[in-house]
């Protein structure tokens, strides 16, 4: 289960809206090994696309190598699917290079609702997770913890 705050959840969600229609795409960093997202990093899509998004590579660096500085690890790498539910596609799922991550999806399809939900993502298994917002279930937040195989 993936417990964060409601306020770095509505960071996400209004990168999201800022980058639509483009994907927007981040990381929230938290102490090394502690699960706990507490510092809200957003990112720039390469990619400047609606249907793709690649972190820039010398951002990437920096914001992996500054995390390594401060004992700190990708707890959230998150994206947004800006025509689709919140799932990760065969090519998030390719992509997904953090075990340890929860990979949370916000979907901005629908003007007035964001659709959030989390997922592991092992070995190229997606396991959709709980989210936990504030110590309250999500009334935004979609997640049944079931496993699914991805193609």
């Amino acid at each position: 289960m993936l417990q964060i705050s409601r306020e770095l959840v509505d960071a996400m969600v209004a990168h999201a809206r800022t980058d639509h229609p483009d994907e927007a795409c981040g990381v929230i960093a938290g102490a090394e090994g502690s699960d706990v997202p507490s510092r809200f990093i957003p990112m720039i899509n390469a990619e400047r696309s609606p249907t793709f998004y690649r972190f820039d590579s010398g951002e990437q660096l920096r914001v992996w190598r500054a995390m390594e500085r401060a004992d700190e690890e990708p707890v959230v790498i998150y994206h947004s699917h800006t025509a689709t539910e919140a799932y990760p596609s065969r090519t998030d799922v390719s992509y997904a290079a953090e075990p340890q991550a929860h990979y949370v999806l916000i979907s901005t399809r629908d003007p007035d609702h964001a659709e959030v939900r989390s997922y592991r993502i092992v070995d190229g298994v997606v396991t959709e997770e709980q989210v936990q917002i504030d110590g309250a279930a999500a009334p935004d937040a979609v997640g049944s913890g079931a496993a699914e195989s991805s193609e």
